[in-house]
């Protein structure tokens, strides 16, 4: 419903945050390639890199025999359905990780990064024992990057577009009302709409782990609920 356009929160500590951007790079050239698949291609890609909860439990046979099952619970965060997917995501990321990766450091971002990666795979394993469907995309590591941001930056304005009937650009909000409403809209979602094709708990999964992991991996200088 909120999409965020841009915030005012200035990097402090780190002259260029590259582990982000390249983040964006690898989903994007990644992205690029599979538009070069037929469908049937694109959906053994999927099968393959995907995180498969009765393949990584072992109840199903892998897929490629060279890569364990347990490495899906990372690969398929760079995996997108769509454009439209993989925009939404990588927008999100180019907002709100450039700080993050500022109030960590860039090698504690990207274990960070990978860290809440997993963590989100985990939590939709966990609530979706049985399921035969791959998981695919970076919505739960950017959703880690918000619950950090959440708790670093709550204060920092963030301008946004909201998207009720048609978009409407608003004045700047603060981070913590933005990632808040976030938040409640996909709990909202997970009650409401608990079948659709949508990973919630991999979102939920993910943003409490960028909460657990932040005041972990900052800096020492930099100040939790800090953004003013």
């Amino acid at each position: 419903m909120f999409i965020p356009l841009h915030d005012t929160n200035p990097i402090r500590h780190v002259g260029l945050p590259y582990v982000t951007y390249g983040l964006i790079a690898i989903n994007v050239l990644i992205f690029v390639f599979h538009t070069q698949m037929t469908t049937a291609q694109f959906d053994r890609a999927t099968i393959e890199f995907g995180m498969i909860p009765i393949v990584v439990r072992d109840l199903y046979p892998e897929p490629l025999e060279w890569l364990p099952s347990e490495a899906t619970l990372f690969t398929y965060a760079f995996l997108h359905a769509d454009i439209w997917h993989l925009a939404s995501n990588m927008l999100f990321l180019w907002i709100f990780a450039d700080n993050a990766e500022d109030a960590l450091g860039h090698v504690r971002f990207l274990v960070f990064y990978a860290l809440t990666t997993v963590i989100a795979a985990l939590a939709h394993l966990a609530f979706n024992f049985e399921g035969n469907g791959p998981l695919i995309g970076a919505s739960g590591a950017v959703a880690g990057v918000m619950g950090a941001y959440a708790l670093l930056y709550p204060h920092a304005r963030v301008f946004v577009l909201a998207r009720i009937v048609i978009p409407i650009p608003l004045p700047s909000v603060p981070a913590f009302w933005m990632l808040g409403f976030w938040l409640a809209t996909q709990l909202f979602y997970l009650i409401v709409a608990a079948d659709e094709a949508v990973a919630w708990w991999a979102h939920l999964g993910g943003f409490a782990a960028g909460l657990a992991l932040a005041p972990v991996l900052k800096r020492r200088e930099v100040k939790l609920l800090g953004g003013r």
